[in-house]
């Protein structure tokens, strides 16, 4: 009977395997994009405020504005709304009860982006300037496995991710600010980039790239190198907010979304990549929005910088759309890492708590 037993467990878990079909992950953040705008599209409060609007509040209204919040929010991110809604799951529209929210203390980049990539909301990453990350990273752990060792890549415009992702323990490339690409051998397009982040206006200082240059770095990776397991961290949202720069803002935010179209594009076109690649798209914080002023910082004293959003598309995850609850669900980013690797048909290992993936990613949920 025992031995029944044993056998159905394995037969189940190699069915399982083998019905696993995502090979490669794509994991995309753009920083601090609020889930005001995803889910509702420009706020005319702030495209009208002189303070915001950059003085042309006619061309926020122009590009970004309709009546209907459902086409409003499509004009902003089309990709979103006409792609991700009909192929994936789309999370954070606390209107429709779905919830998702920083589980650490904290409420910026730093913690944030450890907290996406660990699933530990560590109370001791408490600054940006805090020094290596160490925790061991999904990544890591995904780079550590035989089948992808030396797959795994990164892509940042914030010089930071450098001690995130724990580059010189980790053994994972890490191509943030103002780093050149393509290492000994860069192709044409790794030269021409290089030279033209080298020379271009540093609106952000030494610390942040446009985020023109890590994407474009990243695609030509992509195509080029091929990575299974690849991470871009797009800046630009929040530097713009900050500034307090809303048109700036947006535009950063349809530029993103324009550039998530170009990867699932591309990735759909590539016999590597096509119909076995998971997208899986987030934020690292939100931003203040009971005080409309409060749009522009984020961190513990601004309530709302806690909630955010995620998306996820790929041939394991069953399409769900936006996620509507009658009773509301809760969802945490330190369910990010697990979910990640779950989707690539791993469970994600550390010396550290790792919150529990979600379910409603995976098929195996109702």
């Amino acid at each position: 009977m025992r031995k029944s037993i044993v056998f159905i467990f394995l037969l189940v878990f190699s069915l399982a395997k083998s019905q696993q079909q995502t090979q490669n992950i794509i994991i995309i953040t753009t920083d601090g994009f609020r889930w005001q705008e995803v889910f509702k599209g420009m706020d005319s409060s702030l495209a009208n405020d002189k303070r915001y609007n950059q003085g042309d509040s006619s061309y926020i209204y122009k590009t970004y504005w309709n009546n209907d919040e459902k086409e409003r929010r499509k004009l902003l991110l089309s990709f979103f709304w006409n792609v991700i809604e009909k192929k994936g799951q789309l999370y954070g529209n606390r209107k429709a009860g779905c919830k998702v929210d920083n589980a650490n203390r904290y409420w910026f980049s730093y913690p944030g982006y450890n907290e996406i990539l660990t699933g530990y909301p560590d109370t001791a990453i408490n600054k940006n300037s805090y020094p290596a990350n160490p925790n061991v990273t999904v990544l890591e752990f995904l780079n550590k496995q035989p089948k992808l060792k030396g797959n795994v890549a990164v892509f940042g415009a914030w010089n930071a991710f450098d001690r995130i992702i724990n580059e010189e323990r980790s053994g994972i490339p890490v191509f943030s600010a103002f780093d050149a690409v393509g290492g000994k051998a860069p192709t044409g397009n790794e030269r021409l980039i290089n030279a033209m982040n080298k020379d271009a206006h540093r609106p952000f200082g030494e610390a942040e790239c446009l985020d023109v240059f890590t994407h474009y770095a990243a695609m030509e990776y992509l195509k080029i190198r091929k990575p299974r397991v690849l991470y871009i961290a797009y800046g630009e949202t929040d530097e713009w907010a900050h500034a307090g720069q809303y048109r700036s803002y947006l535009d950063a935010a349809h530029q993103f979304d324009a550039w998530l179209k170009e990867i699932w594009d591309f990735i759909q076109t590539d016999p590597q990549y096509k119909n076995k690649t998971t997208l899986f798209i987030t934020t690292d914080h939100g931003r203040g929005d009971i005080k409309k002023e409060d749009w522009m910082e984020h961190n513990k004293d601004y309530e709302g910088s806690q909630e955010m959003w995620f998306a996820v598309m790929g041939p394991d995850t069953p399409v769900r759309g936006e996620l509507k609850f009658e009773n509301t669900e809760q969802f945490y980013q330190e369910q990010f890492a697990q979910t990640i690797a779950k989707l690539m048909g791993y469970t994600y290992t550390a010396s550290h708590p790792i919150g529990k993936e979600i379910l409603y990613v995976l098929k195996m949920k109702k």
